[in-house]
């Protein structure tokens, strides 16, 4: 599986070409051209030839080209797959299937790519992302997570998995009502900690309040101490916030280093444990302070 840069991924209608146009341009980590709910259903074939040629003809350097197609429960779905992959197979690193309920979700679209990526003798395999939207798929994330080897993350899905739990939005909008702490947060940690089990990433869902950028910094954060590779934008103001979010600073990598190196001198020395700064640290922390170079080695900051 190849080892991708997550940390903002741009939704865009592909039904509006000067959109796609602009999102090649964007900047962001991965750009997915959205056949599902961004399209209104009289305009979903013509937005697949749109999402075709925008893949075929635009420039889209180092950023993952992904299309979310329609879910296995619509009228959609095969011919998505079908046009996209016989149009444009060469050009989609990724197919992000919406509403997953299980495993099964997945194997159908694995089988169909496995099918067309060998009538067409495609050179490379297109990897896959499911998004998390539904109780029923939450309630089996472990198993999804593991169930597929060209699976590459799970995405939290907020505003459909709102409708699908009945969480109420109205008590929302007043402080004296609103849920205390973070809504979210168990599904956060549940979605997270089977991707990092399965060896996969997980994908923060997007904020809808484009206007509200510390708000969007804020949740974006959560996820990123919780573990999260990255998180969608809906809007390209929100790509630079999550690219900073998801990314170590230069404090962290300095204190990383330290610390990793503290560890080294330790351990050549015979000892289990060493400090700096007045922090001890061991075979358990030092692992916590090598994610953070990890991290900064993918995102080209060392």
């Amino acid at each position: 599986m190849p080892e991708r840069l997550r940390r903002s991924e741009l939704a865009t209608p592909a039904s509006n070409e000067r959109m796609i146009q602009k999102s090649s341009e964007s900047g962001a980590d991965l750009v997915f051209l959205d056949l599902e709910d961004a399209v209104a259903p009289p305009l979903k074939e013509s937005a697949r030839d749109n999402a075709a040629r925008g893949l075929r003809e635009l420039d889209w350097g180092n950023t993952i080209r992904a299309v979310r197609v329609n879910s296995t429960d619509t009228q959609w779905a095969y011919e998505d797959v079908v046009h996209l992959v016989e149009n444009a197979g060469e050009f989609i690193d990724i197919i992000i299937i919406p509403k997953i309920k299980g495993p099964r979700d997945v194997w159908f679209f694995d089988t169909l790519l496995e099918e067309l990526e060998l009538k067409l003798q495609l050179t490379h395999k297109i990897g896959l992302e499911a998004l998390v939207e539904e109780t029923e798929a939450l309630a089996r994330v472990e198993e999804i997570a593991t169930c597929c080897p060209r699976l590459e993350a799970l995405i939290l899905g907020f505003g459909d998995f709102s409708a699908s739990q009945g969480i109420r939005m109205g008590p929302i909008s007043d402080p004296t009502l609103r849920y205390p702490g973070d809504l979210w947060s168990y599904h956060r940690n549940r979605l997270i900690c089977a991707c990092k089990a399965a060896g996969i990433d997980a994908v923060d869902g997007p904020f809808a309040d484009f206007k509200d950028p510390e708000g969007y910094r804020r949740e974006a954060s959560w996820a990123y101490q919780l573990g999260a590779a990255g998180k969608w934008a809906i809007h390209p103001s929100q790509i630079s916030i999550a690219n900073e979010v998801f990314a170590p600073t230069e404090e962290e990598i300095a204190h990383a280093r330290k610390m990793v190196e503290a560890y080294e001198k330790s351990a050549a020395a015979g000892e289990g444990a060493g400090s700096a700064d007045g922090v001890l640290v061991d075979a358990a922390t030092v692992r916590i302070f090598q994610q953070v170079l990890d991290r900064a080695k993918q995102t080209g900051q060392i």
